[in-house]
């Protein structure tokens, strides 16, 4: 459960939802992301900058970022831990009502 994760410009993706997050330079991603694009499931979010990450999604949409996935892996990681501790004020507040 991670929640809305910022990928860059003000563009978020559901965290459930990705799969995996890739650097683009190998050629079997950038087949990936022509034959995405053929089926009309990319997402370009870089706003005309490089690509530095492709997510890839449970629905198979391939989303295109400029950050690179190192930013965006760290971004998870906060998120997840966000919701932990809310979980777990939650929890608290719930056994205190007890």
């Amino acid at each position: 459960m991670y929640g809305l994760i910022n990928i860059g410009f003000g563009n978020v993706v559901i965290g459930d939802r990705v799969i995996v997050i890739v650097n683009p330079e190998s050629a079997p991603l950038k087949r990936l992301k022509d034959g995405a694009k053929d089926d009309r499931k990319l997402i370009d979010a870089t706003y005309g900058r490089k690509t530095r990450s492709i997510l890839i999604t449970d629905s198979n949409h391939v989303i295109l970022s400029a950050i690179q996935p190192e930013t965006i892996a760290q971004r998870f990681q906060e998120s997840f831990t966000q919701m932990e501790e809310a979980l777990r004020v939650m929890e608290s507040k719930v056994k205190n009502r007890n």
